[in-house]
């Protein structure tokens, strides 16, 4: 069997890692196609290096661009690469702009999409993940849900045939790394200066457009970040960092102390270390409640609802609307004693989504 993975930002990349372990383990060939979309080294060359990925096979250099740009850069990419390589599958991540032009482009190929982490919904059609995975799951042919609220929406949505339980394979890696980390096999996390990992601190990102794009929003929940009671390491993603300064607003301010994106590992550090998370990114909230973190999201949905269960994660859509001592209490609340159970599988996810791509293509 021949699996060819599409990848392209960081989140996808996290994924990538124990999917190519599982593949080292057995006959089959696997070929990497990055895209390029997250260009930044923070966000991509250091996932490679610091996870233990093969390097990719072929490397697409994308970069940024508008939505259309982008997608429509990957699509016209992608012919000559299908076209030389003609796998069993194409292998899709997630719900970037490089996971709807990867499937895309198979599917105009006649050759076979599995969809990894298919069946994800918010329900919130103004962000441009949700029409990415509702486009890729309706085209792909073999849906790999994570979880089981994930295979009802794909029921619902009439694609139950093509849909199986895969599991999570980010449970995989995080728990992998999060051992490593304890054993003491990666140096500690590089947090923002000022930031006293031996006292209590917030960890934060934020980058979503609905957060970023708007001056007025974005400047308010900076400064209901900065007012909370300790001190938070924000670590700003290149895309919020030009919003910032387009719009002239500065970063670190109060107790908002500012660092770049971290590699994985020093990412899981940092969230062990920490007492709590703030942040708008479906992985980290994710990573948090399965580290034991209390998480406060600064959105009004969120696609992982397992989570909000025993209230490991809260959402927000508008700090700033709230009072500050109410929206300090939340932040700071402790990690919760309720059970958090295992909804993401136990780690063994990328080995049962070889073993089902097997089994597709057997027919």
């Amino acid at each position: 069997m021949k699996v060819l993975s599409v990848v392209g930002a960081r989140p996808q990349l996290v994924k990538l890692a124990p999917i190519a372990a599982a593949f080292a383990g057995t006959p089959h060939q696997h070929v990497i196609v990055h895209t390029g979309q997250h260009y930044d080294a923070d966000l991509s060359d250091v996932f490679f290096d610091g996870l233990g990925i093969p390097a990719p096979d072929v490397h697409l250099g994308v970069g940024s661009g508008s939505h259309g740009v982008q997608t429509g850069a990957v699509l016209a990419a992608m012919d000559k690469v299908l076209e030389d390589e003609r796998p069993d599958w194409v292998l899709v991540y997630g719900d970037t702009n490089s996971t709807v032009a990867g499937a895309l482009s198979a599917v105009k190929m006649h050759l076979p999409v599995a969809h990894l982490e298919a069946g994800l919904r918010s329900f919130n059609r103004r962000m441009p993940e949700e029409h990415n995975r509702v486009l890729t799951d309706h085209c792909a042919d073999l849906l790999l849900a994570p979880t089981e609220e994930a295979m009802r929406h794909l029921a619902a949505e009439g694609l139950a045939e093509r849909s199986r339980l895969a599991g999570d394979v980010m449970v995989d890696i995080c728990l992998r790394i999060r051992d490593a980390v304890a054993a003491g096999e990666h140096p500690a996390p590089a947090l923002p200066e000022g930031i006293d990992p031996s006292k209590p601190f917030l960890l934060a990102t934020l980058h979503r457009p609905d957060n970023t794009d708007d001056p007025e929003r974005l400047s308010a929940i900076l400064a209901s970040l900065a007012a909370l009671p300790v001190p938070v390491a924000l670590l700003a993603h290149p895309r919020l960092v030009a919003r910032a300064e387009e719009h002239g607003i500065k970063l670190a301010q109060g107790n908002l102390h500012v660092g770049r994106p971290l590699p994985y590992a020093g990412l899981v550090a940092a969230v062990v270390a920490s007492a709590g998370v703030v942040t708008d990114s479906g992985g980290l909230q994710k990573e948090a409640f399965l580290l034991g973190r209390a998480c406060t999201t600064i959105r009004p949905e969120t696609e992982w609802v397992e989570t909000l269960e025993g209230g490991w994660n809260v959402l927000v859509p508008d700090p700033h609307a709230m009072p500050s001592d109410e929206f300090a209490a939340l932040a700071t609340r402790p990690a919760p004693r309720t059970v958090r159970g295992a909804p993401y599988g136990e780690g063994t996810a990328a080995v049962r989504v070889v073993e089902l791509m097997e089994q597709a293509l057997r027919g």
